[in-house]
C-alpha cells in the first residue's frame, strides 16, 4: 500500500472503532448535525466560493477571468440592476457582509454556467466526493478530540509550552505579548485579526474547488488526504502532549481580554467543555469544540492549500500575506503557544510528503497529457475542456 493513501486506511480503522470506544468511555454516540451540517455545508461551502472566486480573480490573467464578465454586463447591464436588488435584499435579511458574500457566490456560479467551462452538473458532482470526505474525515476528528480529553487532561502541557516560549522569547510569554497589544492597539484592530482567524477555513474549501476544477477529483482527494493526514498527525500528539492554549494559564484572560470578540465566548466555553469531559460529566452530542492547541492546525492547513495552489503564483503571494497576519493573529488572541506553530509547520511538512510524494511525478503527467488543460492561460480562457470530469486522472 502507497504512502499516500494510508489515510483512507486510517479513516477507515477510525471509523469502525469509534462507536465501541464512545461507549467504553460513556460518551454520547449521537452528533450535532445541526450545529455541523449548518457549519460545514452552509457556512463554509459559501464562504468558500466567495474566496475561490477571489483567488480566481487575483491570480489568473484578468483579462481571462474579467474581460467576459464586463462584456456580458456591458451588453445586459439589467444584470447589474437585478444583482443590485439581489444584493439588496440579502442585506436587509442578513448583514452586509453576508449579502455581499451570497451576491458574489450567485454572479461567480452564474458566469460559471455562462460560459460553460464544464456541466454544472459534472462540476458538483466532481467537488461533492471530496467535500464529503472531509467532511467525515471532521466528524472523526471532533469525535477523537472528545476522546481524548476525556481520558487525558487537557491542559497537562500547557506550562511546559508555556515555558518554551518563554525561552524563546527571552522571558516573555504570548499572554505578555497579547496585554501588550491589548493596552497599546485600538479595539478594531482586534476585530481585524478575528476576521483573519476565522478566514482561514474558507482556504481549504477554496482550495478543494480549484483543486478539483484544474486537476480534477482524484488530485482534490489527494489534498483532502493530506488535510486529514495532519489532523490525525495532531490527535496523535494531542494524546501525548495534551495542552489547550495560552489562553488557560492567563490568570487575568476573560478580565483583559475583550468581550466583545467572538473568541472571548468561545474559548471560555473550551475551558468550560474539556474540564467537563475530564470530569466525566455527561454531554448530549458530538459538536464542534476542538481542543488540540499543539500543533497549531490554523497554520498546518494553510500551508497545506499553499502546496496544492503552488502553481500560481499570484494566489501564492496573496495566501502568504494573508497568513502572514494569520500568525499575528493566532497569537495576540492567545490562541496558541509560539511551540504550536513550530509543530504546525513540521505537522504539514510531514502530512505533504507522506500523501504527497509524488507531486513531480503527478505534475508532469498532468501537463503532458492529453486530457490535461495545455496551460494556465488556455484554462483561464473558460472554454470548453479538452477531458472528461469522470475520467480525469491527476
Amino acid at each position: 500500500m502507497k504512502p499516500r493513501h494510508w489515510h483512507y486506511w486510517i479513516s477507515l480503522l477510525l471509523s469502525i472503532v469509534l462507536i465501541p470506544v464512545l461507549r467504553g468511555l460513556h460518551l454520547p454516540t449521537k452528533f450535532n448535525w445541526i450545529a455541523l451540517g449548518t457549519a460545514y455545508w452552509l457556512v463554509l461551502a459559501a464562504q468558500s466560493i466567495f474566496v475561490a472566486a477571489v483567488l480566481c480573480l487575483i491570480g489568473l490573467p484578468a483579462q481571462a477571468v474579467l474581460g467576459p464578465l464586463v462584456e456580458r454586463y456591458r451588453r445586459e447591464p439589467i444584470r447589474i440592476v437585478l444583482l443590485l436588488l439581489y444584493f439588496a435584499v440579502l442585506g436587509w435579511a442578513f448583514t452586509w457582509i453576508k449579502a455581499l458574500v451570497l451576491t458574489a457566490d450567485t454572479a461567480a456560479i452564474l458566469e460559471f454556467r455562462e460560459r460553460k467551462i464544464y456541466e454544472l452538473r459534472q462540476a458538483a458532482a466532481a467537488i461533492l466526493l471530496p467535500a464529503l470526505y472531509l467532511f467525515a474525515g471532521f466528524l472523526l476528528v471532533f469525535a477523537y478530540n472528545d476522546i481524548i480529553a476525556s481520558v487525558h487532561f487537557s491542559f497537562a502541557c500547557d506550562a511546559a509550552f508555556n515555558r518554551m516560549d518563554r525561552w524563546m522569547l527571552h522571558g516573555w510569554s504570548i499572554s505578555d505579548l497579547s496585554h501588550w497589544a491589548i493596552r497599546t492597539l485600538p479595539p478594531p484592530f482586534f476585530h481585524f485579526l478575528e476576521f483573519i482567524y476565522f478566514g482561514m477555513f474558507p482556504q481549504i474549501g477554496a482550495a478543494m474547488i480549484l483543486v478539483t476544477l484544474y486537476d480534477g477529483k482524484n488530485r482534490a482527494l489527494q489534498f483532502v488526504g493530506t488535510i486529514l493526514t495532519s489532523y490525525y498527525l495532531a490527535l496523535g500528539l494531542f494524546y501525548l502532549w495534551p495542552s489547550q492554549g495560552p489562553y488557560y494559564l492567563c490568570p487575568g484572560h476573560f478580565s483583559r481580554f475583550p468581550s466583545t470578540l467572538q473568541a472571548y465566548s468561545i474559548q471560555k466555553l473550551l475551558i468550560t467543555s474539556a474540564l467537563a469531559l475530564w470530569n466525566h460529566i455527561p454531554i448530549h452530542s458530538i459538536s464542534t469544540d476542538y481542543f488540540i492547541a499543539f500543533p497549531c492546525m490554523h497554520i498546518a492547513q494553510p500551508l497545506i492549500v499553499m502546496w496544492f495552489l503552488r502553481r500560481w503564483k499570484r494566489m501564492l503571494i496573496a495566501l502568504c500575506v494573508c497568513d502572514g497576519l494569520l500568525i499575528v493573529s493566532i497569537l495576540l488572541l492567545e490562541w496558541h503557544y509560539l511551540v504550536d506553530i513550530i509543530g504546525g509547520i513540521l505537522v504539514a511538512g510531514i502530512a505533504i510528503a507522506v500523501t504527497d510524494s509524488s507531486a513531480s511525478t503527478i505534475s508532469n503527467n498532468r501537463l503532458s497529457s492529453k486530457d490535461s488543460i495545455a496551460d494556465e492561460t488556455s484554462a483561464c480562457k473558460f472554454t470548453e475542456p479538452a477531458w472528461d470530469w469522470r475520467s480525469a486522472k491527476p
